[in-house]
């Protein structure tokens, strides 16, 4: 696998066509690709010969804490090429360029109930989340979010330091997990946090719970919204994740 960046009209095509495979059908306009090059925003694309396998794209912006800082937007990897390392050599590529233009700080959202996103963006990168937004984008249609309240959040990368994400798996939980079935745990009830780190359980593997019983995801995304919205208002913030599927927050 080679990273290059992306800057052509015809890169457009090799990105939606990840897109499509992670998504559903859904496009990008071929000049944002364009535009996003010339204003000096190149996306990346990780290559398996010839083929583009997996892109990520964003773009400068400016926060009223951070200052400038990257917006990374949409990071993806053709399915066959997941959780082999694509994502976060692309997510390095990314680093290195806004590290060349100066710029300290990377940005962006995820779902709280995705697990597996969560253990890649806190642990393996070592970024933190500082920020909670309830049904961020509002209603989606793409694959994965359609039916969904797009909760989301928001995450700080240093990248300068790239710490790895604190992985203790001791602390006051602010919501468990319960249930005999260990696909199918119920929300326990939330409890306000106190001394020493706070813990939010989410299920392992969200998207099967709700594909079984959708009225329990919602069910699960009504607590954790609680729970990290009672954290984040008392002053914690995310700075980790643990082995069995829970947010670390100190």
């Amino acid at each position: 696998m080679t990273l290059r960046p992306l800057e052509r009209l015809e890169d457009a095509d090799a990105i939606n066509g990840v897109i499509a495979q992670t998504w559903g059908e859904q496009q990008l306009d071929r000049e944002v690709i364009v535009a996003l090059a010339a204003s000096g925003n190149v996306p990346w694309g990780a290559y398996a010969g010839d083929e583009v396998v997996g892109f990520v794209l964003g773009w400068v912006g400016f926060d009223p804490v951070d200052g400038l800082h990257v917006h990374s937007h949409m990071l993806a990897a053709l399915p066959e090429r997941r959780h082999r390392g694509v994502g976060y050599a692309l997510k390095l590529a990314q680093r290195a360029q806004a590290l060349d233009q100066g710029i300290p700080v990377a940005r962006w959202t995820f779902d709280p109930l995705v697990a597996r996103n969560a253990w890649f963006n806190l642990v393996k990168l070592g970024a933190t989340a500082d920020r909670f937004y309830e049904n961020f984008y509002g209603e989606m249609t793409d694959e994965i979010n359609a039916g969904e309240r797009t909760d989301r959040l928001v995450v700080r990368w240093d990248l300068e330091a790239m710490t790895p994400g604190v992985r203790p798996s001791e602390g006051f939980e602010v919501l468990g997990r319960e249930g005999d079935d260990p696909e199918r745990p119920r929300p326990s009830t939330v409890r306000s946090p106190t001394e020493g780190p706070a813990l939010i359980r989410v299920p392992r593997e969200y998207h099967e719970l709700r594909a079984a019983d959708r009225s329990l995801a919602r069910t699960w995304r009504e607590a954790v919204g609680s729970a990290l919205r009672i954290c984040l208002d008392a002053g914690l913030t995310v700075t980790g994740f643990t082995v069995d599927s829970g947010y670390v927050l100190t």
